[in-house]
């Protein structure tokens, strides 16, 4: 049985326009790089997609490889989408990217023309549907033409594949390349995502200016910086964390520096009746710029928490001021060799 949406759901939720286009995003939507794979029970991440929904958050971003094994969210949030949301289909912004490591052999990853439609032809499959609302060349390929990566993007919607095209840790510079050559071919380049937080500020430099230059909205992922930016790491690095596992976070980045840094910021959010995640995310949106802030959740509790961070006051040219003395970067951006590539 279809699940039946919260009626009130759009009424709480904030949209913000992305870019120049004509499309809204919600505020904050919903990242299913952990926590939807083959290793969590599917029934936790039904729920988590379902309250989701029900708060106003119609944006859901995958990726070819995310997991584990590579693939499964796919699976699993297309599943989720047959058994509850297909009915609402038209009401979801339903993205995925290519361009880590997907299969072996040399057509596996980057950003050739031979990789990125095959995988999103996989991606469609995987998720059960005729197209995605955002397609995105998931990093810069220094050793592919960006001609041809952007071809295959503006193939992708010329096919009918995907609505709208996007691109994610480019720099400034090859993401206003990308951007002429795709609005030369007619498809306007809609969104540019980034990692962004109070910890890694490095989209600071020019490449938001950039995007508001260009009329591209921006996606902010992993604004809470892996986790450090919540209550789970105040007191040290607790066993069974992501630093602990080898999650995308080392337990080398997480030094008493960057802690002390940390516990700082966190007595600014108790201050304003915020947790520290939701001062992060709260920080991320203060830029109009930023269309969107990506949230993972491993609960619907966190996913609630995480939403709730709307709800807080806007901050103070002085609270800015005081966070702008521990928001300093402390090495947490995994993705640095895509964007400082060229």
């Amino acid at each position: 049985m279809a699940h039946l949406p919260d009626p009130s759901r759009y009424d709480r939720m904030t949209y913000r326009r992305c870019g120049r286009s004509g499309l809204a995003l919600p505020a904050v939507s919903l990242g299913l790089w952990h926590n939807f794979g083959d290793d969590r029970p599917y029934e936790t991440g039904r729920a988590i997609v379902r309250r989701a929904f029900d708060l106003g958050v119609t944006h859901f971003d995958l990726a070819n490889n995310y997991g584990p094994p590579y693939g499964s969210a796919e699976v699993n949030f297309g599943r989720m989408v047959a058994d509850d949301l297909r009915p609402h289909r038209d009401e979801l912004v339903i993205s995925t990217k290519a361009g880590y490591d997907m299969w072996p052999g040399p057509y596996g990853e980057w950003g050739s023309r031979k990789y990125l439609l095959s995988s999103l032809d996989q991606s469609l499959t995987r998720l059960g549907l005729d197209y995605v609302d955002i397609f995105y060349s998931h990093r810069f390929d220094p050793d592919t033409p960006l001609e041809e990566t952007v071809g295959a993007l503006v193939s992708a919607v010329q096919q009918g594949k995907a609505l709208y095209v996007g691109i994610s840790s480019y720099s400034a510079t090859k993401t206003r390349e990308a951007a002429e050559l795709l609005r030369t071919a007619g498809v306007p380049l809609l969104i540019h995502q980034p990692s962004y937080s109070m910890l890694n500020r490095w989209v600071e430099e020019d490449l938001l200016d950039a995007l508001g230059e260009l009329g591209v909205g921006c996606i902010a992922f992993s604004p809470l910086a892996q986790g450090v930016l919540t209550d789970k790491y105040l007191r040290g690095v607790p066993e069974g964390s992501r630093a602990t596992q080898g999650k995308s976070l080392s337990e080398d980045l997480l030094s008493e520096a960057t802690l002390a840094h940390v516990r700082a910021l966190d007595e600014i959010a108790s201050s304003r009746g915020q947790s520290l995640a939701q001062l992060a995310l709260s920080w991320a949106l203060r830029d109009e710029r930023v269309t969107s802030v990506l949230v993972g959740a491993s609960s619907v509790g966190q996913l609630e928490a995480n939403v709730a961070a709307l709800d807080g006051p806007p901050l103070t040219d002085d609270e800015l001021e005081r966070i702008d003395v521990h928001a300093v970067d402390s090495g947490i951006d995994l993705w640095a060799e895509s964007s400082n590539a060229g």
